[in-house]
């Protein structure tokens, strides 16, 4: 098969997309059972989903610089081994101090996982299919979480539930170090340390189709002429791909995509779903959706391009919060069918997200930041991702508390629209581009 190492290295570095995919998903259940035991308030069950994110922010600060310094492979196979000690220590917790501290590590893991396999994915793909193998990540994010929520379902008849939920995590931890460990790091990365040699091979293990010489050069090349200090400094070109990447973070958290995956059973239980079994065993649903749909940007992002897919996603996403919004402000007028109007309103707009934001905006960080410092730039964007996520999930809860089902998601879906003209007028189109090209582009319009 053409290509067989380059295909089998991207499902292995996607992996790590399963293993953020898992804990994103694995809380919305189990937090039902860990209020049960610890009979937590709103605020601390905000807190208590929140403290991973935060966690992750701080994976995504270090994780840009050690990257760039050790290599994309070496970071990715400590992620492993982090996160697997993590789930142990949330498996065994005493008490919900020692759970948050837990969560904060593998959370840790998911800040440096979250950037390393992107940008892993980024490095080795011809430009021709990087949408696509980037977009494996996410797709193998929609896996975790549905991974999750059938483990949830799964273990919502044992006793004690919530940690047998979360031990479970230990499974995608192995099966990514074990992958990992006999593939190559990427092929840019070696020539910016100045491994030639071990450059070639890389490439000719993971893109036997090429001129392997050229591909060097053209590394080589761009390296030389526009970044020659030793030193990364900052300048002033780098500010439009950071205000396009810090922006799609933005847009990604805060059109209320984390609100739906962490908190799925509450806002279902809260819809009519009367038990948690229920609740949990509806969300489902959810969870096939996000991953079956996430073939729909595999399949056409390199296709019909990035922009006209967020178009789409975005809108989709906007009606779909406005009807989950209806069907609880209208609750008593729609009797039973109401919770069906919020259960489907929640699938579609997993749906119009998994096709869209989700994997985009995950690929367009990858691709916009120039090589010599796209570790240290990505790593701003993922931090900023999980800062926008640490703020919307941490004010959920008192949000519906506060203002109501109704505002809330309506103030969710109005962001939804609004950020069409963002990515109208600052959304750059990557589709078919060179990493090399695209650097060349920001620097000539800067």
């Amino acid at each position: 098969m053409k290509n067989i190492t380059l295909f089998l290295t991207a499902f292995f570095v996607s992996l790590g997309g399963l293993l953020s995919g898992f804990d994103t998903g694995v809380i919305s259940g189990a937090l039902l059972y860990i209020n049960n035991d610890w009979h937590l308030t709103e605020f601390m069950q905000s807190f208590l989903v929140s403290t991973v994110l935060t966690g992750a922010v701080f994976g995504a600060i270090l994780n840009g610089r050690l990257a760039d310094i050790y290599g994309r492979r070496k970071i990715i196979m400590l992620t492993s081994v982090i996160f697997f000690i993590g789930s142990i220590c949330c498996a065994i917790s005493p008490n919900v101090h020692f759970l948050m501290l837990s969560r904060f590590l593998v959370g840790f893991a998911i800040g440096i996982i979250t950037f390393s396999s992107p940008l892993y994915l980024s490095e080795i793909s011809p430009e021709k299919i990087r949408g696509a193998l980037v977009s494996m990540f996410q797709l193998a994010i929609t896996i975790g979480i549905l991974f999750s929520y059938l483990s949830n379902a799964f273990f919502a008849h044992f006793y004690p539930s919530w940690r047998l939920m979360l031990i479970v995590g230990i499974i995608p931890s192995i099966v990514l170090f074990s992958g990992i460990l006999f593939m190559p790091d990427t092929p840019r990365w070696y020539v910016l340390k100045g491994k030639i040699e071990e450059a070639k091979h890389a490439l000719k293990r993971l893109q036997n189709d090429i001129d392997v010489n050229s591909e060097i050069n053209k590394i080589q090349s761009l390296l030389n002429s526009e970044l020659k200090k030793e030193k990364f400094q900052f300048k002033k070109w780098m500010i439009f791909p950071l205000i396009v990447g810090v922006g799609g973070m933005f847009i990604q958290q805060w059109t209320g995509i984390n609100t739906i995956i962490y908190y799925a059973p509450v806002i279902l239980n809260q819809a009519g779903f009367g038990t948690n079994e229920g609740a949990i065993f509806a969300t489902i649903g959810i969870g096939v959706v996000n991953f079956l749909m996430t073939f729909v940007a595999i399949f056409t992002t390199d296709k019909i391009g990035r922009k006209p897919l967020l178009y789409i996603g975005l809108f989709g996403m906007g009606v779909c919060l406005i009807f989950l919004a209806l069907s609880f402000k209208f609750a008593p007028l729609f009797g039973q069918n109401a919770k069906f109007l919020a259960l489907l309103s929640s699938i579609l707009y997993i749906a119009f997200f998994a096709m869209s934001l989700g994997p985009v905006m995950i690929l367009l960080v990858s691709e916009i930041f120039p090589l010599k410092a796209r570790g240290f730039l990505m790593s701003i964007s993922m931090m900023s991702n999980f800062l926008f996520n640490f703020t919307v999930s941490l004010a959920f809860l008192p949000m519906l508390k506060m203002f109501g089902e109704f505002k809330t998601f309506i103030l969710f879906a109005l962001l939804s629209f609004l950020s069409i003209i963002f990515v109208r007028f600052v959304i750059p189109e990557t589709k078919g581009v060179s990493l090399e090209e695209i650097e060349r582009t920001a620097i000539k319009n800067a």
